[in-house]
């Protein structure tokens, strides 16, 4: 495990940085500031940062493709790095879990998220790790719209979980860079 690659889902841009559908970047970024490494255009349509943690290189990418195109900008990323698909970790919203909620798994569907279809159809499969971090939907008023909601930043009394949410992302990153899914899995996942 000397390789490891950590994706970040989100929109670019000032307009979405606090938004509920930027977690991916939100914990891509604490967990480049854990690791002292700082965000640079990459040589594809990305911002990436890197550095060397136990014996692994650690490289993060933020997607400057925004949300539906997110597969190109991981393909290329992984020309990049070296790394291979079992070694990526893709970190994403997810409407469906209660806020706060972490799910890491080693495959599956994409259960909606257009990022993460997009990378599972350029990469043409669905073996790839992935870290759902959860937005809920219980705070989406009845009716409510869920583009809308999901593009909205956490409200105030949401602040504070989405904050410890996003530290557990980046520790459950972290780890899955150092010790591999499974270990991630166990000491990561929450109800």
């Amino acid at each position: 495990m000397d390789a490891a690659l950590i994706v970040g889902l989100g929109n670019p841009g000032s307009a979405y940085r606090q938004s509920r559908h930027n977690v991916g970047f939100m914990v891509a970024d604490e967990l480049a500031s854990r690791l002292g490494a700082s965000f640079r255009e990459g040589p594809g349509e990305y911002l990436r940062a890197s550095a060397r943690e136990a014996g692994v290189t650690v490289s993060i990418i933020k997607p400057l493709t925004f949300m539906n195109g997110s597969g190109e900008a991981v393909l290329g990323a992984l020309r990049w790095t070296g790394a291979e698909p079992a070694r990526t970790l893709i970190v994403l919203d997810d409407f469906h879990i209660p806020l706060g909620t972490l799910r890491i798994r080693g495959s599956g569907s994409d259960g909606g998220h257009r990022g993460l279809g997009s990378v599972i159809a350029v990469l043409a499969t669905e073996e790839i790790p992935r870290l759902r971090c959860g937005i809920g939907s219980d705070a989406l008023p009845a009716g409510g719209e869920r583009r809308g909601f999901v593009l909205a930043p956490f409200g105030a009394g949401e602040l504070e979980a989405a904050a410890a949410m996003v530290a557990r992302g980046a520790d459950a990153a972290r780890t899955f860079a150092r010790e591999g899914l499974q270990t991630a899995m166990n000491m990561h996942n929450t109800a």
